[in-house]
């Protein structure tokens, strides 16, 4: 399946080991179907789509190509530099935190191919210079000699590295003998593990339901996901902030923020304590109702609804517009223990959230560029990113197409990725164009002289927009 093959809450498999779950599988499985039930077409422009100068934030953008290329490419489109490796993430470190050297890049550094398994046990990562030269590496000196890292990493002012990765090894209480577990770890340059973070030893912190726990233990998985029993996709640490500054301790800039995809949870980990010291999920307010009941609103301030199967929660950066709040790609896509219903019109939603008084406070979804819900959808992988002049860069990771919204909602500058690659989807391979995450890269962030162009890109009327007749 391709939930196999990327971070695992796509596909409509149902697994369980108890007829608990099995029951519960079936009750939401005609849900999934009508969530899955969208369609692009066949033929499609690719690159820069439209673009307003005027009213875009400009810089580059980075992101994974599928064709195992790491590409940055400026406002037009233009590829203006290209790495052979892939991240996953790929990730341009800020200057701050490589003594200000420009245009370094994180990545695998071996194992990146079509097949997930080949994502989740890489034997190194690696950081890059401008050049493609590996300027530090880490994998042989990881548990089990193999760095198995995946889905995130962050780059600490003090040199160390945070990282996610899977470990496999018995779990007292799983049916499974043994488990796809995953941690964080801190990796000082000499590659030593300074500090360690497991999600087994904390499970009872996700404060799941007693069946929830059991369909854990036994192995049950919403959307056929091998990345991991909860899949922990996201991680970085909290950073300054005005919660912090005001004295709550919660928000202490070295505390990490994660989110599990399968769980339906965020929450902040206490980097002195290991333990939880905030929370938000697995269980929201219309966790247990019908498709029916799932039309979203579109009126904020308004309480937080359900969030299912969501990707790259962290806080808006000090300095930014929103700076303090909860910004996440909600997916909308199959997850949670028992399985979270799913909108009948499936659509995906970018949410900005309090975190003290749990309220969105903004949000986008295809209805916000006069689109329908379903015209903005990625049930798996996808990013959010606020930018400095308080648009919003959206990675709709599952359909390759990466673009910039106004506070409106109006779309000021567009890419769809054409690079491709042949993935397993069950028995067969099929070719596909998904971005894992896309990453907004200042100008200065990269070697001075690095070509940039600002051209305005008129979209076409769409009604005469036609492929000629040959």
């Amino acid at each position: 399946m391709l939930a196999e093959i990327t971070n695992g809450s796509a596909a409509p498999r149902l697994r369980s080991a108890n007829g608990g779950a099995r029951r519960v599988a079936a009750a939401v499985l005609g849900t999934i179907a009508m969530a899955a039930a969208w369609g692009v077409p066949s033929v499609y422009p690719t690159g820069v789509t439209r673009y307003d100068p005027a009213r875009a934030w400009n810089g580059y953008v980075v992101f994974d190509g599928r064709d195992r290329n790491t590409y940055l490419i400026d406002m037009n489109g233009n590829v203006v530099h290209r790495w052979s490796k892939i991240g996953f993430p790929s990730e341009i470190l800020d200057p701050a935190v490589t003594g200000g050297k420009l245009g370094h890049l994180l990545v695998q550094e071996e194992g990146s191919g079509g097949h997930a398994d080949d994502f989740y046990v890489n034997p190194a990562i690696a950081e890059l210079d401008w050049e493609g030269n590996s300027v530090w590496r880490w994998g042989p000196e990881a548990p089990g000699g193999a760095a198995q890292q995946n889905h995130d990493w962050q780059r600490l002012a003090n040199g160390n590295t945070l990282i996610i990765a899977s470990w496999r090894h018995p779990v007292a209480g799983f049916t499974a003998p043994v488990v796809r577990d995953q941690a964080i770890y801190e990796i000082a340059p000499s590659g030593k593990i300074v500090w360690r973070w497991v999600v087994s030893e904390h499970l009872k912190e996700f404060s799941f339901s007693p069946l929830g726990l059991k369909m854990i233990r036994g192995g049950f998985t919403s959307a056929g996901s091998q990345a991991g029993f909860l899949t922990i996709n996201n991680m970085q640490t909290l950073g300054p902030n005005k919660w912090y500054d005001a004295g709550d301790q919660r928000f202490h800039p070295d505390n990490i923020m994660i989110d599990s995809r399968e769980g339906n949870v965020i929450a902040i980990i206490d980097r002195k304590t290991g333990h939880f010291v905030w929370r938000m999920g697995p269980y929201y307010p219309d966790h247990d109702k019908s498709p029916a009941h799932r039309l979203y609103s579109d009126k904020v301030p308004r309480p937080v609804d359900q969030i299912v199967g969501q990707h790259d929660a962290h806080l808006i950066p000090k300095g930014l517009p929103g700076a303090g709040n909860l910004l996440v790609f909600d997916n909308q896509g199959a997850a949670g223990f028992p399985p979270a219903y799913l909108n009948t019109l499936g659509g995906t939603r970018v949410l900005e959230i309090d975190p003290i008084t749990r309220m969105i406070v903004w949000q986008y979804t295809g209805e916000s560029s006069g689109g329908p819900l379903w015209s903005f959808h990625s049930s798996f992988i996808g990013s959010a990113r606020r930018l400095p002049n308080g648009n919003t860069l959206i990675n709709e990771g599952m359909n390759g197409r990466i673009f910039q919204v106004t506070p409106a909602g109006e779309i000021v500058w567009e890419y769809v990725s054409p690079y491709t690659g042949d993935i397993a989807f069950g028995s067969r391979i099929v070719r596909m164009r998904w971005v894992y995450r896309a990453q907004p890269v200042p100008y200065d962030w990269v070697p001075a002289g690095t070509p940039r162009s600002e051209t305005l890109v008129a979209p076409p009327d769409l009604a005469a927009f036609h492929v000629p007749a040959h």
